[in-house]
């Protein structure tokens, strides 16, 4: 038998499984951690005859507002019958007793997903444009989705989402930080000032990029699960196009996520390709989206830090964490560069 990775006890398990998963048999279970994610913990789980995913929060160093199982396990259910793909959800487990955290357990869905610049390249021109225009299409049917029909109205509170926001994620700073950052204090402080009138609320992911979304094995241009929904509630949409634009790579920042700038690729689309389409298919303005890429810049460079924390502290899983400090610098800085060089006066300081 493979060591067990740290983080799942599979004696308890097995009988949680037998009692709560439909198919689950009484035979012993194998676990694996699955690469990629850097927050909450995602492992393939099998009893020789099926096989499911279990999603858990980090092993330590939690804050109290972040990790919630029973969040993601929600969102998943609301979006099953929608056009939204998604993993079906299985069963959730708030006793602690059973696997030292609450955990859900989904099915693991089969495809691809571009992680490295390798992975990256790997596509052909034209399916890179296709893929670009599916994961705009996925998000924009996203945020057209009837929160209250689905069961989500309660899911969170769209009233004064920014403004609450960028008080949040300042205060995440204060309980993660590892060392003083001028850059960071001067990012909320503008934030604060620049705040823009949200449009109509949505169901709003919350990390939304192309290495969180799982593409057919088949067909490049296909979505067949968007995964990590631990940021996921209602608020203002353009937080997760600005986010995803981010990540998509540009002038300003570290590269994220694939390491690369993705719109560097042949046949991926321009960062203005990709503001053009959402507005299209979403209808949405996004006059104000300098504000939203600084608070995306902001937000990443946090959540970064509360990443770096939990390294420094020996407690993550995985590799490539030893660079977190520094990418939260470079974060920081390429989002005054952003504020700096806006048509806001706002965003100037």
């Amino acid at each position: 038998m493979p060591d067990t990775p740290e983080g799942v006890d599979l004696s308890t398990l097995r009988r949680w499984f037998v009692a709560h998963v439909d198919g689950a048999d009484d035979a012993p279970l194998r676990a694996e951690l699955i690469a990629g994610g850097r927050s909450n913990l995602t492992y393939a789980i099998s009893d020789g005859a099926h096989e499911w995913v279990l999603r858990r929060p980090p092993l330590g160093h939690v804050v109290a507002t972040a990790h919630d199982m029973g969040r993601e396990y929600r969102v998943l259910a609301g979006l099953a019958d929608t056009d939204v793909p998604v993993p079906r959800v299985d069963a959730f487990c708030d006793d602690v007793d059973v696997n030292g955290a609450p955990f859900y357990v989904m099915e693991r869905v089969d495809g691809r997903i571009l992680r490295s610049p390798e992975d990256v390249q790997e596509i052909t021109p034209d399916d890179a444009r296709r893929c670009s225009n599916e994961l705009i299409d996925v998000l924009a049917r996203l945020h057209s989705v009837d929160y209250e029909a689905v069961g989500l109205a309660d899911f969170g509170r769209p009233d004064g989402f920014l403004a609450r926001n960028v008080a949040r994620w300042g205060k995440q700073w204060a309980a993660n930080k590892t060392r003083e950052l001028a850059s960071i204090d001067e990012l909320a402080r503008r934030l604060d000032a620049a705040l823009p009138e949200s449009g109509p609320p949505a169901i709003v992911h919350g990390d939304y990029r192309l290495d969180n979304t799982m593409l057919a094995n088949d067909d490049a241009g296909r979505v067949v699960a968007v995964l990590d929904w631990e940021m996921s509630t209602l608020g203002d949409p353009l937080t997760d196009l600005a986010l995803f634009l981010v990540y998509w790579g540009g002038d300003a920042g570290p590269a994220i996520a694939s390491g690369q700038a993705i719109n560097a690729v042949p046949g991926f689309l321009t960062r203005d390709e990709i503001v053009a389409r959402y507005a299209e298919r979403s209808g949405r303005s996004v006059e104000h989206l300098d504000f939203y890429l600084v608070f995306a810049m902001y937000k990443l460079a946090v959540i970064l830090e509360g990443i770096n924390a939990r390294f420094l502290m020996g407690k993550t899983l995985g590799e490539g964490f030893d660079a977190m400090g520094e990418m939260v610098a470079q974060l920081a800085d390429g989002a005054l560069e952003v504020a700096d060089s806006s048509a806001d006066p706002l965003l100037h300081g």
